[in-house]
């Protein structure tokens, strides 16, 4: 007998919509000096640490930053860098607007 697993669901940051996990962009915080952190996509879900999920939308992302929610999803107390996030965001925004 075979057993279909359904794949992981997630809340999106940004929106609080759930999805697939396939459909959110995973990122991490990396520590890049004290109390500065980078936020930094993981598209292939394997880097260390507390992750969070947000929809590959720029819209997503400005209501993220707009609730400050990077903080609270990533349990931290400093100052968080979005710029290599916004970026990835922006590229997959505009990777999907050209198919």
């Amino acid at each position: 007998m075979s057993v279909r697993r359904t794949p992981p669901v997630r809340t999106c940051v940004g929106c609080r919509k759930r999805a697939s996990s396939s459909e959110l962009l995973r990122f991490v915080a990396i520590e890049s000096g004290p109390d500065q952190f980078l936020a930094v996509p993981d598209p292939a879900r394997r880097r260390p640490g507390r992750g969070a999920h947000l929809h590959p939308d720029p819209a997503c992302l400005a209501l993220a930053e707009r609730r400050r929610a990077f903080g609270r999803a990533l349990r931290l107390a400093g100052v968080l860098d979005t710029g290599p996030l916004a970026e990835a965001v922006a590229q997959a925004a505009a990777l999907e607007q050209s198919q």
